[in-house]
């Protein structure tokens, strides 16, 4: 569908057997918690995964392959984003400005850094919140939080509230529609759907930055 396979939601979650929900978990702890993530699917991963469970197509690996509830996997995808950013902060608050000093290199990118810095400038704290809806932001914020030094309780505070909107919103974004016929139908036109409009945000940013530079 997206031209990497292995970047597909649908075939990441089915590579993972019985172990789905633990694999999608995994990955939203890498896409938050450390700055090689940032190429992840995480907003239509957690969109499938809604989708899917609304489906009953993810089971839990234990007992007789129950059905992942929804409640379970919007606390346990909710706290691996947590977990992830608390990482992501510590990372930026133990190595300090040197951490965005690195070389350019397919897992890093000096372009991010920039457009963290002015996602930071403009929306202040709230970035915390916001960043978890815009690619890229959701890898870099957390750890620009730490290397600026931001208070650790604003920063959590913060931090919960983008986590659940995100972890937990999106995911039931996708259980809801899933449960509507039409789009159980044609699951792979909305994730392409989702996907266009997921990467809106960060398209915004990018055309925000270049005329400033202006």
């Amino acid at each position: 569908m997206f031209g990497i396979d292995w970047l597909e939601p649908e075939t990441l979650i089915a590579s993972f057997g019985v172990y789905a929900l633990i694999g999608v978990c995994a990955i939203v702890f890498i896409e938050t918690g450390l700055l090689v993530g940032f190429f992840l699917p995480g907003d239509s991963l957690l969109f499938v995964t809604g989708l899917m469970i609304s489906s009953g197509a993810i089971i839990l690996p234990i007992g007789e392959g129950y059905p992942v509830p929804i409640w379970l996997a919007c606390l346990l995808i909710s706290t691996s984003a947590w977990l992830g950013d608390q990482t992501g902060y510590w990372i930026g608050r133990k190595a300090g400005p040197a951490i965005f000093n690195k070389p350019e290199s397919k897992f890093f990118s000096q372009k991010n850094v920039s457009r963290t810095n002015s996602f930071f400038e403009r929306y202040g704290a709230k970035a915390i919140i916001l960043a978890h809806f815009v690619p890229v932001m959701r890898t870099f914020v957390p750890v620009a939080a730490g290397v600026g030094e931001m208070p650790y309780t604003r920063f959590l505070k913060l931090n919960f509230i983008g986590v659940l909107g995100w972890g937990t919103g999106v995911t039931l974004l996708g259980y809801f529609l899933g449960k509507i016929p039409f789009v159980a139908d044609h699951v792979e036109y909305f994730t392409i759907l989702f996907v266009v409009v997921s990467t809106i945000p960060i398209v915004i940013e990018i055309v925000k930055v270049r005329r400033e530079r202006r």
